[in-house]
């Protein structure tokens, strides 16, 4: 008998594997009720692929390379642009609400290091709702998938020869846990609710990359975490996002005093890579010069109708961005490293596969292209789920593994801090250092809990990257190194790195 595929995670990657393993039998295990607790619904730009008439994509391809500061593999590139047309237009067929003209043209949007017009959108900055609505119409129809809503993978099971994945302890949504075998899927999304301000579900804090990593797995890049230049900055948590489509639409950052910073900051100003526009307000806000994004003038009374999500978050806190600038701040928003991966998913451990946000087959590299991650989603997982289907793996469960520990909330909350504080949009060693130390002294308290594993590969990647290079910049080291080169970690190798960094970050 083949054992079910077990996918845990039900975002866009999640459930596009689910599609694409049919008729192969599908567990979806996810922890919130479906649609929720998904940083998919909060996407906002769209789904980037060369669709218009002056794309191409080998353009699209080009630009993601450059965007990724030498780190992106061109393979991956090159596949996930040249999929990229067919993969909207299969979601359009599916039912994805994407703005089309009459005579079937698409309405494109420009984000950020984007050289032609390429964001397949919905209504502005609905693109994340959309899509995951009729993803989810499509699972729930779908006769080869069980949902089970209010399941989550706790720790991955080795089979009996310790050489691989044999499936997942589950806590159920009664709270007991059990144990399923099959190959495992882990598509469970981002750690950038290990920050303060973050864009993502405050849930999403590397679960799926500390238990990759404690079967061997090996953990790309996990440096770079991208901030978001413009979530609103209104004391919430997590922050809402005020969408790059924006300034795609000539939206500009102003400081307090309605000086435009951009414009001196970068040739491409507000348009310039996300890394730069978020070092950019990150320091007018450290310096007190504050930082608002002006939509007066490009949006205006058509905010509500084409903006309805960023426009809505603006009055629930009293500001009208129709007549007033929007105070933003930089917020950890997209993980491009993760789990490695080849370019059908395969994280190298016999049974376990990674996909979305929680992988990194080497298509973001040190700076993801905007809206190339919902694309990755779909493009990966598609080929996720063909590999799969070709060359199932049966592998004998072993004994099931304990249920790792959790963080109590104040802990949490001292380690969003200090990660926000130490390894946020500007850091240095003797910060990094400090953070090292909490993160140890967190752990001797209360054990190795998965929020503290994928913040300690953060930690340890970002001490030993003695560089700047796109969304990870060492204030201590602010030059590019002439070689660019991928962190590559274990849970072995960070263990026995984790006194020799600490020691080194603190002497520099």
């Amino acid at each position: 008998m083949t054992h079910p595929l077990i996918i845990a995670g039900a975002g866009i990657a999640g459930l596009w594997t689910a599609l694409h393993a049919a008729p192969r039998r599908v567990i979806l295990l996810t922890g919130a009720p479906l649609g929720q607790g998904s940083s998919t619904a909060w996407a906002q730009g769209g789904v980037a692929a060369a669709l218009g008439r002056d794309d191409a994509p080998a353009l699209h391809a080009a630009d993601t390379v450059a965007a990724g500061a030498g780190l992106v593999d061109p393979e991956a590139a090159r596949i996930l642009s040249e999929a990229g047309p067919g993969e909207v237009e299969a979601l359009y067929a599916l039912g994805a609400p994407f703005e089309r003209a009459p005579d079937g043209v698409w309405a494109l949007s420009r984000e950020a290091a984007h050289s032609r017009a390429r964001v397949a959108r919905v209504r502005g900055d609905q693109a994340g709702a959309g899509i995951l609505a009729a993803l989810i119409a499509a699972v729930r129809a779908a006769d080869h998938v069980e949902i089970r809503e209010g399941w989550r993978a706790e720790a991955l099971m080795a089979s009996a020869c310790g050489q691989g994945c044999a499936g997942v302890l589950a806590r159920r949504a009664d709270g007991a846990l059990e144990a399923i075998t099959g190959e495992v899927v882990l598509a469970a999304g981002s750690l950038c609710g290990l920050y303060a301000v973050t864009t993502t579900p405050w849930t999403s804090q590397g679960h799926a990359l500390a238990m990759a990593a404690a079967l061997g797995a090996v953990i790309r890049d996990a440096e770079f975490v991208q901030f978001h230049p413009t979530a609103i900055d209104i004391g919430r948590d997590p922050a809402p996002l005020a969408t790059e489509a924006l300034r795609g639409e000539g939206a500009i950052l102003i400081d307090q005093a309605g000086r435009r910073f951009m414009a001196c900051a970068h040739p491409d100003g507000e348009l310039a890579p996300r890394d730069v526009v978020a070092r950019a307000v990150h320091r007018q806000l450290r310096t007190g010069r504050g930082a608002f994004l002006d939509a007066r003038k490009a949006v205006g009374e058509a905010f509500p109708e084409r903006f309805p999500a960023v426009f809505a978050a603006c009055m629930s806190a009293g500001i009208d961005p129709r007549t007033a600038p929007i105070p933003v701040a930089p917020a950890a928003h997209y993980h491009m490293g993760g789990i490695a991966t080849d370019l059908n998913g395969y994280t190298g451990v016999p049974g376990l596969y990674a996909v979305g946000e929680c992988a990194a087959p080497g298509v973001h590299g040190a700076n993801r292209l905007a809206s190339n991650s919902l694309l990755d989603g779909l493009v990966f997982a598609r080929r996720a789920a063909a590999r799969l289907n070709a060359a199932p793996v049966r592998l004998a469960p072993g004994r099931a593994p304990a249920a790792p520990p959790a963080l109590p909330g104040p802990a949490l909350q001292r380690l969003r801090q200090v990660m926000s504080a130490e390894a946020g949009v500007e850091r240095d060693g003797a910060g990094l250092a400090r953070l090292i130390n909490v993160i140890d002294a967190l752990e001797v308290r209360y054990g190795p809990a998965p929020a503290l594993i994928a913040a300690r590969f953060v930690a340890a990647a970002a001490l030993m990257r003695t560089e700047s290079r796109g969304a990870h910049f060492r204030l201590d080291h602010p030059a590019a190194s002439h070689e660019a080169r991928s962190s590559c970690l274990t849970l072995e190798g960070l263990r026995a790195l984790a006194a020799p960094l600490s020691a080194a970050g603190a002497a520099e």
